[in-house]
């Protein structure tokens, strides 16, 4: 599908958030039941809003919905994904915890998984490249 056939388009944002203590386990989300995409699992983060930068954007997407305060690093991922009905231009961001420990205010369920733990359940397809290239190596070096 191309652009401009009426489907909706939306920037959104995620983070990289490794567990304190352990450069090998991320934080991942599982979406609320009910809405689109429900119970399946993605990196945490959300919409940019109009006027946000991608990081501003994430900082108050953590905040709002996993009530953590964020330190957001360099890009790592970027690219576009069309839905059905959406498309998704996602940006991952490498981030670090800067207070709060994780609470799932706006999702099902919360864990800090290895990217082979991570690859065993099911993603959004939006988050299956950036998924893939963590797997593989190949965000570069990460914080």
């Amino acid at each position: 599908m191309t652009r401009g056939e009426g489907k909706k388009e939306v920037r959104v944002v995620a983070a990289l958030i490794f567990r304190p203590g352990d450069d090998t386990r991320f934080l991942v989300q599982q979406r609320l039941p009910g809405g689109s995409r429900g119970l399946l699992w993605e990196f945490p983060g959300g919409k940019v809003e109009p006027g946000e930068s991608e990081p501003e954007a994430l900082v108050r997407e953590c905040r709002e919905e996993l009530d953590i305060e964020l330190r957001v690093g360099r890009r790592l991922w970027a690219g576009r994904h069309e839905y059905p009905d959406l498309t998704v231009d996602l940006t991952l961001y490498a981030a670090s915890l800067e207070s709060g420990e994780p609470k799932p205010l706006g999702a099902q369920a919360l864990a800090f998984l290895t990217p082979p733990q991570m690859r065993t359940l099911p993603f959004c397809e939006a988050d299956l490249p950036p998924l893939e290239a963590l797997v593989a190596g190949r965000l570069g070096p990460l914080p």
